[in-house]
Parts: C-alpha cells; sequence; structure tokens
C-alpha cells in the first residue's frame, strides 16, 4: 500500500483518536493516523438466517481467518506510539513503542512490517496524492490482512516523515501492491518526493516471552 501523502510539521501532544475510525486523508489533517482495522468477518449463514436483523453479512475488512497470536497483537497495538519526535530518522526496531507492547507468554508467530521514510519535494502538488492515497488504501482494506497502518508527521527540520504497515503476512502485503490504486499511487510519488526509501521488517513473538522483537526482513514467507 502506499502511504505518500502528508502532514503539517508537528507532532508534540498527540492523543490518538479511536483507532478504528477511518483515516482523515484531506490537506487539513494534523494529527499522526494510527489505524486498526476492526477485526470483522462473515457471520455464519444461520446466524443470519434466524433473523438477526442489523448485523453484516459481510464485511470490508476481510480477516476472516484471525489467529489468536494476531488478535492479542491488534489489541496491543492501541497503544503504539513514536518513541520521540525524531522517530522518522530512527531506526525501526528503536522508532516506536515495540517494548511496551505484550502479549500473552504462550502464543508464538510473526508478521511482515512495510516501512516508507519520505521527504516532499518543495512545491509538488498534494490533491492528486491525497486521492490516490485514499483509493490505495481502501483497496489495502478490502484485499484483507492489514493489521496496522500508520502515517506521522514529517520532521519539522528535517521534512523526513515515516509509514508503517503491519501485515497478517507477507503474502497478504504482496497482493496489496499487485492491485491498480497502489500502482497509480506509486508513480505518482515517484514525482513528487525527494527522499522515497522503503524497509521490511519482521515483527516476531516467541513462547515464553511477552514482548516481541523487530528484525530486518531477509527473505521467505512471513506469517500466514
Amino acid at each position: 500500500m502506499s502511504l505518500v501523502f502528508d502532514h503539517p510539521p508537528h507532532l508534540a501532544g498527540y492523543q490518538p483518536e479511536d483507532p478504528h475510525n477511518e483515516p482523515d486523508f484531506s490537506t487539513t489533517s494534523s494529527a499522526p493516523i494510527l489505524y486498526l482495522p476492526p477485526l470483522l468477518s462473515s457471520l455464519p449463514v444461520s446466524f443470519v438466517a434466524q433473523g438477526a436483523s442489523g448485523y453484516p453479512v459481510m464485511t470490508p475488512t476481510r480477516l476472516p481467518n484471525i489467529d489468536p497470536a494476531s488478535l492479542s497483537l491488534h489489541r496491543a497495538l492501541h497503544h503504539f506510539k513514536p518513541s520521540s519526535e525524531n522517530y522518522a530518522e530512527t531506526p525501526y526496531d528503536e522508532a516506536f513503542n515495540w517494548d511496551e507492547l505484550a502479549l500473552p507468554a504462550d502464543q508464538e508467530r510473526e508478521w511482515y512490517c512495510v516501512v516508507f521514510r519520505s521527504k516532499r519535494k518543495a512545491g509538488s502538488d498534494a490533491s492528486s496524492l491525497y486521492e490516490a492515497d485514499r483509493k490505495a488504501h481502501e483497496e489495502a482494506i478490502h484485499n484483507g490482512g492489514l493489521l496496522l497502518y500508520w502515517y506521522g508527521l514529517p520532521n519539522q527540520h528535517t521534512g523526513m516523515n515515516l509509514a508503517t504497515c503491519i501485515w497478517q503476512s507477507r503474502r497478504h502485503a504482496i497482493a496489496a501492491i499487485a492491485r491498480p490504486h497502489h500502482f497509480e499511487a506509486m508513480k505518482l510519488a515517484a514525482n513528487s518526493y525527494e527522499v522515497y526509501d522503503l524497509e521490511r521488517h519482521v515483527l516476531r513473538k516467541v513462547a515464553g516471552s511477552t514482548g516481541v522483537t523487530v528484525e530486518p526482513f531477509i527473505g521467505g514467507d512471513v506469517g500466514w
């Protein structure tokens, strides 16, 4: 998924709103985005047949096979936040409060993280980027597997920013970037950014520990 829009340059006093609300892609947005797609899926046919009106038959977010560890991570990520205002130029394993995220000790799993570090070109037109990112975001949500979407604010001194997504698996991320709106957003980004670097990492939880670790991705499948 492309994460190429921009926001005013300040982070101090950040107070996250409900992370289940759809992100604001307008040019007036002035706060970092923390979005955790709601973990909803199709209801059993028998449940709907019993006349349970008011419940969705199918929801836009497709995580029908959510596993216990991913559900625990989703809950922990409600407390996700940057470690400092310089997080955009900090190594990914130090940029956020990973050490404060706690999952049940008996669970074990790994997840795929995609990171974008960017700096906008002076005078670049943002309107088309906002629209492209809105469509790419909706596309990724419908594709399924997205656990977290974060986009912060450019550093007021350097202009650098960092965006990241956490996916249930690398396969989910690959499927998302193959979609047409993501491709269009990437084309627009190529002409609008002075810096646009991509990183990939693995978020890992091992049995016997309640914490998580972040490691560089070196190849192969991640998650499921």
